[in-house]
């Protein structure tokens, strides 16, 4: 009888493991109501995590641009001086600087054109004689030369009346803030994201295990080990990652590439060349598409690691 006994255990795990899913089946099923969910959730936040990181790289690109094309450009501005001739004092401004070494093109504006600047403000129609309207001279340096800006600044003020130099670096300082600004935001909201995703898949894993808890229990009475049960819910939720990071990113770059087709068509007109001003040709170019297929790659990651680490917190817990 002792023997007869001990053989129906032994036998016990074998019938048991006659009752498990087959190798092909998965431990945990793969068109579940909450799998599906959790694609949608991951698909929506690599989305927006994709469109800020798109944003980010606009913002940046744009923002080197205007910086290059101020820092090559400096403005002197000659005021109206009571008994002394403007049109004189704008020669003499020109001639200054087109002798100081690193100055390529030098072109004055003329009454008119400084007058039609400050339409955007006045509106047009105004009689601005009787105003001391500044006049405008934009000197472009030669690129990679070095202006002496201090010596013309110091020119200017002995030989010209009412004359000012403005190199823009107030302007440029502010582009500079206002990229790191955009790149500690998006960064921020990546974090946010990331967050939200790893709460996400910690449910979603509670829940999986809920659901999925006699089969666990029988792999822990045949002998399975924690690290064995861990890896197929990491591999059951890196699948669901991969998934759900390629739909939403993949909507995303082809939301920007359908945006810089549209930028394209839109050049010529008003408002097209406004929104050229400001964010360029909405072209993220290869390192935007780069940033997106590594967003997709790190959620999937990030999806695989919360799940394993979930799945063995639960089941110490169990334990």
């Amino acid at each position: 009888m002792t023997d007869l006994r001990m053989g129906e255990e032994m036998a016990a795990p074998a019938r048991m493991a006659g009752l498990l899913p087959r190798s092909e089946t998965p431990i945990v099923p793969k068109n579940s109501i909450a799998g599906r969910a959790l694609v949608a959730v991951i698909a929506i936040m690599t989305f927006l995590a994709s469109l800020t990181a798109g944003a980010v790289v606009l913002v940046l690109a744009s923002a080197s641009e205007w910086q290059s094309d101020v820092s090559r450009e400096i403005t002197i501005q000659v005021r109206p001086v009571r008994g002394r001739d403007i049109e004189a004092e704008v020669v003499r401004a020109v001639e200054a600087a087109r002798a100081l070494p690193g100055i390529g093109e030098v072109r004055a504006y003329s009454k008119e054109q400084s007058a039609a600047l400050l339409e955007p403000w006045l509106g047009t129609g105004m009689v601005l004689d009787d105003l001391p309207v500044p006049r405008i001279v934009v000197v472009r340096l030669v690129p990679g030369g070095s202006a002496d800006l201090a010596q013309l600044r110091r020119v200017l003020t002995d030989r010209v009346a009412g004359a000012s130099l403005d190199d823009h670096r107030a302007w440029i300082d502010r582009m500079r803030a206002m990229a790191q600004t955009s790149v500690l935001g998006g960064i921020g909201i990546l974090l946010l994201m990331l967050a939200a995703t790893t709460l996400s898949v910690a449910f979603a894993t509670r829940g999986a295990m809920a659901a999925n808890r006699p089969i666990v229990e029988v792999l822990h009475f045949i002998g399975a080990k924690d690290g064995f049960i861990a890896s197929q819910f990491q591999r059951h939720f890196l699948v669901l990652g991969l998934e759900g990071g390629a739909i939403g990113g993949g909507a995303a770059m082809l939301l920007f590439a359908l945006a810089g087709l549209f930028g394209n068509w839109g050049r010529g007109t008003a408002g097209g060349d406004q929104l050229s001003a400001l964010f360029g040709s909405f072209a993220i170019g290869i390192e935007g598409y780069v940033a997106v297929a590594v967003q997709i790659v790190l959620i999937a990651v990030v999806t695989a690691v919360t799940s394993r680490r979930t799945v063995n917190r639960t089941l110490k817990a169990v334990e």
